[in-house]
């Protein structure tokens, strides 16, 4: 497909032959005579050139002022912008609105291949950039906390809506392992910010003293081993997200100078004279009651109420077993693909494991267990004796009169099961060796020669 090219261009004569010398070229080129056709091509159309050669000044105004409503727009694609008699404040509004650019007619045609060819490299590389960012943002969609019961359904629910709110604030709650990470993710990519950084720090993992550098960033010299300015992740952030994963870790004074930066969108590195301004969206997350933290005045309320501008709680995975039947298959093909294994049927008396655990560690344990599983299994069977779930000891064989029933479940090798089933019926004959074999079907020879593989002791 060729790349296209929006010619903008009053004087008929001239961007004709520019026209065709970039037909020559491979170019699909557009030609607007002003900006009116040029805006119908762009925002009524839906035409996204590669590049847009453009005049400056035009019968119906300036190109400048249709290239902010682009911008405004989203639409990508670099401006190169021409002009018979250019000035200092329009040369600075052309920069400032991300224009390529910026040449005075007449311009040597040598010249102007060379500055099309660097937008359109430049505008290539903008738009692999935006389809990755599509990209991520799509694998990050509400659809990723998977899961069909009721709670999982109203969980995508509120995800999905507030991915669409321009929210300032929001906490996440819920025990350990899930999800409170993942809805973060999904709600910063689907989000407004989608493009800016989502920036991850926890609060639990770091001391105090460690953490306010983090956060606020510092000046050189402003404590023993600063020797360099840091950015903290709030400026780090400026623009899109900062999670603070395990808000209820966070130290009393950290807390008061956390609740300050939120309120003035500003703050001022450790050792620093002046604040700076931020713009940051902040995602909180804890497994704690933050209610009954306040009560107990570790947690400042007034920092409390600013946060919980919206809240999510996500259930355990305990109230959301219905959900197993469609986790387990997706990390299963996860753990297929990396490992190369080709693990793709779950045997009934795993299922009946899952469903009988209680899952403390959620949705992170469950992963766990599946990875675990099929790491370790050797065909295409889940090996359940790799769940290794707490509390549940594997099946033990059974005498039930005549019948011995003996656990399929991968607790017990099949060398196992032939020697307990020897022992049992040699049991019952008094260790009468023709008795025995006469009761299993079989020879005394190969009787004999099973007793010897296994090391059975017959008495005499």
């Amino acid at each position: 497909m060729a790349d296209t090219l929006l010619i903008l261009e009053d004087e008929v004569l001239f961007a004709n032959e520019v026209a065709r010398h970039y037909r020559r070229q491979g170019w699909e080129v557009t030609v607007a005579g002003n900006l009116a056709g040029a805006e119908r091509t762009l925002l009524e159309e839906g035409l996204e050139p590669l590049v847009v050669l453009s005049d400056m000044s035009l019968p119906d105004g300036n190109a400048l002022d249709l290239l902010e409503r682009v911008r405004d727009r989203g639409i990508t694609g670099e401006w190169v912008l021409l002009t018979a008699y250019g000035s200092v404040p329009d040369s600075v509004r052309a920069l400032r609105l991300g224009a390529y650019d910026f040449l005075e007619k007449p311009c040597p045609t040598e010249r102007l291949d060379l500055v099309v060819r660097g937008a359109a490299r430049s505008a290539r590389a903008q738009r692999r950039l935006r389809d990755l960012a599509r990209d991520a943002n799509r694998r990050w969609s509400s659809q990723a906390f998977v899961g069909s019961s009721p709670a999982a359904a109203a969980v995508r629910e509120m995800l999905t809506t507030l991915a669409q709110v321009p929210f300032t604030a929001l906490v996440l709650t819920g025990e350990t392992g899930t999800g409170k990470g993942l809805a973060a993710r999904i709600l910063h990519s689907s989000g407004p910010r989608g493009d800016a950084p989502l920036v991850e720090v926890n609060c639990a993992a770091l001391p105090q003293e460690l953490l306010e550098s983090e956060l606020f960033g510092h000046e050189a010299g402003a404590f023993t081993g600063a020797k360099g300015r840091h950015r903290g992740l709030l400026e780090q952030a400026h623009g899109g997200t900062l999670f603070l994963d395990e808000i209820a870790e966070l130290g009393p004074p950290l807390q008061a100078k956390l609740l300050k930066a939120i309120e003035d969108h500003r703050v001022r590195r450790v050792g620093g004279e002046r604040e700076l301004e931020i713009d940051v969206q902040i995602i909180a997350a804890t497994n704690h009651n933050l209610e009954r933290r306040v009560a107990e005045g570790s947690f400042r309320e007034d920092l409390f109420h600013r946060l919980s501008v919206f809240r999510i709680d996500l259930p355990p995975l305990r109230e959301r077993l219905d959900d197993l039947d469609d986790l387990v298959p997706l990390f299963i093909g996860e753990f297929n693909a990396k490992a190369g294994r080709r693990v793709r049927v779950v045997p009934p008396e795993a299922w009946e494991s899952l469903r009988r655990h209680e899952w403390p560690g959620n949705v992170r344990e469950l992963r766990n267990a599946i990875e675990r599983c099929v790491l370790l299994a050797t065909d295409e069977r889940l090996a359940v004796r790799w769940l290794q779930l707490p509390g549940q000891t594997p099946a033990e064989p059974v005498t039930e009169g005549d019948f011995i029933r003996l656990p399929l479940d991968g607790s017990m090798a099949l060398d196992d099961m032939e020697r307990f089933i020897l022992i049992e019926a040699l049991e019952r004959t008094r260790f009468n060796v023709s008795a025995t074999a006469r009761s299993l079907g079989t020879s005394r020879q190969t009787l004999r020669y099973r007793i010897r593989k296994h090391k059975i002791q017959v008495p005499d």
